[in-house]
């Protein structure tokens, strides 16, 4: 009998997924990329902090979720089954880094873009939306790696 899972169950297994990522490798280029990003802008137009802000809070997030899938054989026994559930599952994983992905980047748009509580709410979706994409192909690129721990074949 195959037990289908719950969204709680589903977010329990990313989260463990997750426990494993790089965060200081994430936190260090996320905040790089958002201060270059800023630089780069003051001189080019005058500084967009909000958009730096957005860039570096999404190469975070795909750090973070790329990296912790990226070695499913390391971590302990719980941590590398959740990996390997988020690359057989690829598309279901990725939806937990988008949403904290979209979590960090609306108060960014709704305080410092000022863009109003549904235009935050829509660029923070679409910025959700681009970290789901990217996480969700590169996860299924990595899928072979699972596939060779997998006992029996699977």
């Amino acid at each position: 009998m195959k037990e289908e899972l719950t969204r709680s169950d589903e977010m329990s297994i990313a989260g463990a997924a997750l426990r494993g990522a790089p965060w200081k490798t994430a936190a260090v280029a996320g905040g790089a990329t958002a201060a270059t990003g800023f630089v780069l802008s003051v001189f080019a137009n005058g500084g967009d902090l909000p958009w730096a802000m957005a860039i570096g809070i999404g190469l975070f997030s795909l750090i973070a979720a790329i990296g912790s899938i990226s070695r499913p054989a390391v971590g302990d026994r719980v941590t590398r089954e959740a990996r390997l559930w988020a690359l057989r599952h690829p598309w279901r994983f990725a939806l937990y880094p988008a949403l904290g992905s979209a979590i960090l980047l609306y108060p960014v748009q709704l305080v410092l873009d000022r863009e109003g509580v549904f235009g935050a709410a829509l660029d923070a979706l679409q910025g959700g939306l681009a970290i789901y994409l990217i996480t969700a192909f590169v996860a299924m690129t990595l899928k072979g790696r699972g596939q060779t721990s997998l006992p029996g074949g699977r």
